[in-house]
């Protein structure tokens, strides 16, 4: 027996960290080998001895010796597929070292480095994979880089966005849109375009194309014209490999008609939202010398400054903040003596909600009296603002409708019928957008509303309180109405018939809720594409 092979005999006695940290590069290499073939043998996750060999592999696949780090990312990719996500709490180091020493390796070490990284996105450690990513996309080394992008491309092509959270990517994008070396600008190139495949093209190129080139810009719209159909994960993750999966016969029986089939096939819905990061804008609106603006006598001057805040309310998402001083100096603004300063603000006040949501609730509840008390001004760019924020306040969630309805109850009672009117347009504007269950909850307090406003002397406040009736019918059936159906006469309760048979067929289309980022001079309700329900008054 020679020197080596007794040396090889005598190691296996030897605790498994010495083996595979050995001086010596055969024993190290056997010695994955035997680990790799141990983990290929186990059958129960909870095995203790992963336990034991989980720690090892943040050394082992640093290992210096080419031919020895592949057998230990074989021997890791097979603790892997032994593990479950308990093994989560040893991924940053291991991926760590993964990214600082096989990705310029040889291309089978590459290629097994990327097996491992997809085995821990399998396993639900997706946050440290990313972050691994990011360490890696900054290697000097474009010869590195390459590989992190292509595996995130795979990640997201296999597992989906629910399990790679598309954020985390887009963040990363624009630095490799201009790196010096063209593969890397290549790759990065293909993960926009499965980005598209998931969340669709247009949340992308509102977030990326900003950031990028004119020439990556136009190389993206011409390929962008091929991503079609709706991308479907190919790849579970463990903890759904382990589910039963459903049996066949009952989806059979469940259905599979037109409606099923389409719901199969419609695309992931993705809040462009959810894909963006907050943005401060108190900070600046103060360096802005928004405070004196407002307070200036010249009202250019004042419009100037709220122009200001509408514009850096117009990004995306805002940053939670204290805005009740901001909200109390635009309900005086509301009011202003000159009619570009109150549209100004109201179409300030309807960018922050688009940008807060949920959190402007309270300046909302705050806003609304006066606002619904301004749509007594027939001025169609001041109606046509009014229209959108009003729509966006809802929409964007600050409002529902049952946090509405006192105040609605005011407006109908207000002595201008155009108040009377639009208020109740903009209700059947936020029933036609809310889900059926809250409707089933307020349809009890709105209902008794609109039927008083049937006997209001004004033919379109008469109209409006028709077109809520119609929308709460549709949304819900005829049965809550049933009780005051039976107070109207032959010819009304024709007229809503007919209206509930239209508004079956197709609701008029809704107004874009993007933000608003200046006035520019007077704009018919067309242009701005202001809700049909406002827009009605002013066909005449």
């Amino acid at each position: 027996m020679s020197e080596e092979e007794k040396l090889l005999k005598e190691a296996k006695k030897l605790a498994w960290e010495d083996r595979l940290l050995h001086k010596n590069w055969k024993v190290r290499n056997e010695a994955n080998i035997d680990l790799a073939s141990l983990c290929d043998s186990i059958s129960d996750p909870k095995d203790s001895r992963l336990r034991e060999f989980a720690p090892l592999f943040r050394k082992t696949v640093a290992d210096s010796n080419a031919p020895v780090q592949e057998k230990a990312l074989d021997a890791l990719i097979a603790f892997l597929r032994a593990a479950d996500a308990d093994a989560g709490r040893y991924a940053k180091e291991v991926c760590d070292a993964i990214v600082a020493k096989c990705l310029t390796g040889r291309p089978k070490t590459v290629e097994k480095a990327q097996a491992a990284f997809m085995l821990w996105v399998e396993l639900e450690a997706v946050d440290v994979f990313l972050d691994a990513m990011e360490k890696a996309i900054k290697n000097k080394v474009a010869k590195a880089v390459v590989p992190a992008i292509d595996v995130m491309f795979q990640a997201l092509s296999d597992f989906g966005a629910k399990v790679v959270p598309p954020k985390r990517i887009l963040k990363m994008l624009p630095e490799l849109f201009d790196h010096q070396d063209q593969n890397v600008r290549a790759s990065s190139k293909g993960l926009t375009l499965e980005l598209c495949r998931w969340i669709g093209k247009d949340p992308v190129k509102s977030i990326l194309f900003e950031k990028m080139r004119d020439t990556m810009k136009k190389e993206l719209e011409a390929e962008l014209v091929n991503v079609t159909g709706t991308a479907k994960p190919s790849r579970k993750i463990r903890s759904e490999q382990d589910q039963e999966p459903e049996p066949e016969g009952v989806s059979e029986v469940v259905g599979s008609g037109p409606s099923e089939e389409v719901a199969a096939e419609a695309p992931q819905e993705i809040d462009e939202y959810d894909l963006v990061d907050p943005v401060d804008i108190l900070g600046p609106l103060e360096k802005a010398g928004f405070w004196d603006g407002v307070k200036a006598t010249k009202w250019s001057e004042r419009k100037e400054a709220v122009a200001e805040l509408t514009k850096l309310a117009s990004t995306k998402r805002i940053a939670p903040g204290d805005f009740s001083e901001v909200c109390r100096t635009l309900k005086k603004l509301i009011t202003d003596v000159n009619i570009a300063v109150a549209v100004e603000a109201i179409q300030a006040i309807g960018n922050l909600a688009r940008g807060l949501r949920t959190h402007f609730s309270g300046s909302s509840r705050f806003l609304l009296p006066v606002l619904l008390e301004k749509l007594k001004e027939k001025k169609p760019t001041l109606t046509e603002a009014l229209a959108q924020t009003l729509q966006a306040m809802h929409k964007a969630g600050c409002l529902n409708l049952a946090d509405i309805i006192e105040d609605v109850k005011t407006a109908v009672k207000n002595k201008v019928p155009l108040v009377r009117s639009l208020t109740l347009n903009w209700v059947t504007f936020c029933i036609e957008t809310s889900n059926k269950a809250v409707i089933l909850k307020v349809h009890k307090d709105y209902v008794p509303i609109c039927m008083e406003c049937l006997n209001d002397g004004t033919p379109d406040v008469r109209d409006s309180a028709f077109s809520v009736l119609a929308a709460v019918a549709k949304s819900v059936g005829m049965r809550p109405l049933e009780r005051s159906l039976e107070k109207l006469d032959d010819v009304r309760r024709k007229k809503l018939s007919e209206m509930i048979a239209v508004s079956g067929d197709g609701v008029p289309a809704v107004a874009s809720s993007g933000p608003v980022q200046a006035v520019r001079g007077s704009m018919s309700l067309v242009e701005v594409g202001c809700d049909f329900y406002f827009l009605k008054l002013y066909d005449s």
